[in-house]
């Protein structure tokens, strides 16, 4: 009886094992098919955070996704794998889109739709508790992807006036008379065009991905975490109009020092600026409202 029982008992207990090869040879055939079928999307999206300045955080968010989803591998670990078919429905979504912006010629929307794909990959072979728990640097990955251009130029004409404005009515307050057209600000030495380049979008973007980051690795409330990533928005609108202030004051002592090098290094100096200001916000929160040791 025992020795019938004992083949039994072996056999149960192997059969799992090809059932998971199995899974996970069906993911990497499937991660192949994807990286084929994006392979052109992805190199494009690189070559665009190589050479636009307005984008060259994207290298970083990627790198901390896959971070963050290492730091919690233990965690992750522990979640029971429930399958589920509806994955199929969100990698399919994903695949339309990415057909959709092909044909349309649509960066933005064949990008984004790695994201549907990444989240019907994890659904398909790990369950909907997967995914919520990688929800967050699954989302984080959309802050790599380049805006479309029509809400670009939504985004930055505004804060060009803006900038424009606040320095049309600093400057004065420093002796410097001042004629704003639009986005232009006459000088008595030289014209400042406020460009799409000065108009702030570049270190908003940034100050926001970095925000999220800072918050997430030195920050365990969540509504902290939240008031910093929201903080870097006018944080970013106050620098810039600093910058272009300051760009003013220069031009008015060395109109050659607006340009160049000059209006490089100054644009740097106003983005650690910035970043000095989340750290101050930080540290002003902590101060006022210190953490007992909650997590929300």
């Amino acid at each position: 009886m025992s020795q019938l029982a004992q083949p039994g008992i072996s056999m149960v207990n192997r059969r799992p094992a090809p059932i998971a090869h199995m899974r996970y040879w069906q993911l990497g055939i499937l991660a192949a098919l994807i990286l084929w079928a994006y392979g052109p999307t992805l190199w494009h999206l690189a070559g665009q955070w190589k050479h636009d300045g307005d984008y060259t955080h994207g290298w970083i968010v990627p790198l901390f996704s896959a971070f963050v989803i290492w730091q919690d591998r233990n965690r992750l670990r522990g979640i029971v794998r429930k399958p589920s078919w509806s994955g199929l429905i969100l990698l399919a979504l994903g695949l339309t889109i990415l057909m959709l912006g092909r044909m349309g010629a649509e960066l933005f929307t064949a990008r984004a739709s790695l994201l549907p794909v990444l989240g019907g990959i994890v659904v398909l072979f790990y369950g909907w508790d997967m995914f919520r728990a990688v929800l967050f640097p699954w989302a984080f990955l959309l802050l790599a992807i380049p805006l479309p251009v029509l809400i670009f130029s939504k985004i930055t004409f505004p804060l060009q006036l803006l900038a424009s404005r606040v320095a049309a009515a600093v400057l004065p307050l420093f002796g410097v008379p001042v004629f704003r057209e639009g986005n232009v600000i006459h000088l008595a030495s030289i014209n400042l065009n406020v460009a799409e380049a000065c108009s702030g979008i570049r270190s908003l973007m940034s100050l926001l991905a970095l925000a999220i980051i800072y918050g997430f690795l030195l920050e365990r409330r969540l509504w902290v975490r939240w008031l910093l990533a929201l903080a870097a928005v006018p944080i970013a609108v106050i620098a810039n109009s600093v910058r272009v202030i300051s760009t003013g004051l220069i031009a008015e002592i060395n109109p050659q020092n607006a340009e160049g090098y000059a209006h490089l290094s100054l644009g740097w100096a106003v983005f650690v600026v910035s970043l000095v200001l989340l750290y101050a916000l930080h540290a002003l929160i902590r101060w006022l409202l210190p953490d007992r040791g909650g997590h929300s």
